[in-house]
This record gives C-alpha cells, structure tokens and sequence, in this order.
C-alpha cells in the first residue's frame, strides 16, 4: 500500500453504481475472460475453487487449537458430507485445470506465455503458484483418504465420527490399504501440518507475487477511469499556453503559478497512485501484448513489460524510502522503459480493451511520452516537423491557413 501511495492523487469516485457495476462484472465475474470460453471455465475453477475449499482450513486451525478432531461433522451431520463431498470435487477440478496451465505454460507454443518478457522470476513466479496449487489439493484429497481409512480400522480419536467414505477420496483409500495403522496416522498428521501451512505460507508470498492480483483486482476494477477509451488527459496548463498564443491580452491576468513543474512523467512518483495500483494489479498473462500491434510485427514495444517494469521501479522506490534514502540515479524512463518501446505505440487502445481487471498500460506510456516530447525535446523529426505545423500552422500541414484551399483551386 505504501508503494501504491508513491504516486500522486487523483480523485476516482465518480458513477458509484457505475463502478460497482464494473466490479461484479470484471473481478468477480471474469467478463473478459470468457471471450475464451475454454480458459475462463479452468480460471474461474482455479479461483472458485480454491477460495471454497480452503473454507475448510476455518475447521483445521480450531481442531488444532482445540484438540478436537472434525469439530463440525457431529453439528452439520450429512451436510457436512455434502459439503466435503462438494470440496472435494472441486479440488480435483482445481488439480486437473493447474495441471492444464503448467503445461500451457511450459510445454505449448503459446507466444505470449513464452515470451522474454516472463524470463527468470515471473516464469518461476506462475509455475510455483501452480505446482503449490497442485500439493494443496492432493495433500486435501489424501488426508480425507488416510482419516476415513483410520475410522474404518476403528483407531482412537478417529473412530468416534464416523463420517464415511467422500466421492474423490474413496478411490485413494486402495493405495493406503498396505500400510500399518501407524504410518497412516504419520501420513493423514502430515497432510494436515502441511496442508495448513501451506495455505500461510501462500498467503505470506501472496504480497510478493504476481497473484496479489486475487486482491487488487476488486480495487482496481472500481477505480477504472470511466472516460471514453482512447480520450487523452489533456494539461490545463499546455492548453493556456495555446490559449495565451492566440489571445495574449488573457496571459497578464494568468496566475504567476500556473506553469507545471513538470510536463508528463519521468519516475513512478510522477504517475498517479492508480497508475501504480495498475502495475500491482497486473496478473502479467500477457493479453495485452498479445493484442498489441507494435508487439505482433516485432517491435519493442510490450504492454505487459510497461506494467511490471512500472511495479518493480515502484519496489526500487519504496525499498529506498524505507532505508531512509529519498532517491537514486535511476528512473522509470531511460532505465526501465527505453524511447524505442514508447515510440512503437500506436495508441490504438488494444492493450486497454484486452485486460481481464481493467488496467490501462496507455496511460503510462502517454505520460513517459510526454515528458520525452515537453521537457527532454526528445522527439522523431517527423514528428518534431508536424509539431512545427501544428504551432504555426494551426494544422500538421505545411501550409498556412490561408493558404489550405489553394489546392482546390489549383486542380480545377
């Protein structure tokens, strides 16, 4: 949250209903994801599934504080088979569907799941998260098995709640049929200790993890600008000065402050909080680059490396404050984003339209931009002879504007 308040204010309440709205509709109800019908149903498996089941790590912690052993099987009776019956289908859902995403991830040709952007710790990143997805459940599935085959055998504190045999389980209660009472005990205490703290270790990682998306998305969501996609921030200031050119008798009565300090965006704390909110938000599955022209024909240009270049800056930064340094020799500009990736943009609004939790790669790329073009002159000279046009002429076109419909006459 400190890294997120590095960026500077901007007010995102408007349309209330509106963006609770767009909350239930993106971050709960995945919209965007089911334009792929195939890999929403396995995301939406993975997610839903792994929230309901870990419902049951509630009953875990207290049979551990408590001494008690399935403290609700005797209150809830044959719902509470239902309900771990239903879990337990769920888990192997959630097993068979992370199984299918490593092996999209690793074993298919998928371009942007393959590409350098994901090289080193984001590819690490994913393929932890899945594999640890993956012990979870199977921990979950053979700890019922080891328990229902103890209150077969009659064994001490399993024998009084006789919950029965679970749909998923049963089947793994042959392969327990070799061993001893006693190593079952080891194996179903194993899969309880490690299955729980598995569940705090994921939670203590999520923060440092691409997935704390799980969280921001629901955030992220809401504060979505809710303007026209492909609107431009227009400064005030960059307009009275338009303004004073044209009427200078407006200039001497303009405030003696009103010129910025600066125009657009060098570091992450010239961004807005929302801006880092995004980069926090990203779950880097590449979409956006996927959709982005300039990436499809080779040029540098990734939206996805836009947003988790913009995050690890913002952790360079907040690593710094929290040592009590103020600042470096780097920025986000020039050491983590070059001039030819901002160049390649097209602002075509692609990367924007395709995100699955609403963040807005542009609008940092627009700001860089800004500040290459207004405060360093750095600039193509095609683009700097349109900006020529354009101060003097009114238009991108060398002509004056009495001068634009000789043309007309000329080829009568």
């Amino acid at each position: 949250m400190a890294n997120i308040r590095l960026g500077r204010d901007e007010s995102l309440t408007d349309q209330p209903a509106r963006r609770w709205r767009n909350m239930a509709l993106l971050a709960l109800g995945q919209q965007k994801m089911f334009r792929n019908p195939f890999v929403a149903v396995l995301h939406l498996l993975v997610y839903a599934g792994f929230i309901i089941i870990n419902i049951e790590v509630l009953e875990i912690v207290l049979d551990g504080v408590l001494g008690t052993h399935r403290l609700f099987a005797s209150t809830l009776g044959s719902f509470y088979t239902f309900l771990i019956n239903a879990f337990e289908i769920l888990a192997l859902l959630v097993l068979v569907a992370c199984a299918i995403f490593l092996a999209r991830r690793n074993l298919t040709g998928i371009r942007r799941l393959r590409s350098k952007d994901l090289d080193g710790w984001p590819r690490s990143d994913a393929n932890l998260i899945l594999t640890t997805e993956i012990v979870l459940m199977t921990l979950f599935l053979f700890l019922n098995a080891s328990d229902t085959t103890l209150q077969d055998r009659g064994e001490a504190h399993y024998a009084g709640f006789l919950t029965g045999d679970f749909v998923i389980s049963q089947h793994l209660k042959p392969l327990l049929s070799g061993m001893g009472t006693a190593s079952l005990i080891i194996l179903e205490r194993s899969c309880w200790w490690l299955h729980i703290l598995g569940i705090f270790a994921f939670l203590n990682y999520l923060p440092y993890s691409k997935h704390l998306h799980i969280i921001l998305a629901f955030p992220n969501a809401w504060f979505a600008r809710l303007t026209p996609m492909g609107k431009m921030e227009n400064m005030p200031a960059i307009q009275n000065e338009v303004l004073y050119a044209m009427q200078p008798e407006l200039a001497a009565s303009a405030p003696a402050d009103a010129a910025p300090v600066k125009f657009g965006a060098k570091d992450v704390t010239d961004l807005s909080w929302k801006n880092i909110l995004d980069a926090y938000s990203c779950t880097e599955c590449g979409r956006c680059s996927a959709a982005c022209p300039a990436n499809i024909t080779g040029k540098l240009l990734s939206p996805r490396k836009i947003m988790m270049d913009t995050r690890d800056r913002a952790e360079e930064i907040g690593n710094l404050k929290r040592a009590g340094q103020e600042t470096d020799s780097k920025s986000l500009l020039h050491d983590y984003i070059s001039v030819e990736e901002l160049r390649a943009c097209t602002t075509c609004n692609a990367c924007v339209k395709e995100c699955p939790v609403s963040i807005n790669p542009l609008d940092i790329i627009l700001q860089l931009r800004r500040f290459l073009i207004m405060e360093e002159s750095n600039t193509p000279p095609e683009w700097a002879s349109m900006f020529g046009n354009v101060e003097n002429n009114f238009a991108p076109w060398k002509s004056s504007p009495d001068e634009r419909a000789n043309w007309a006459v000329e080829n009568r």
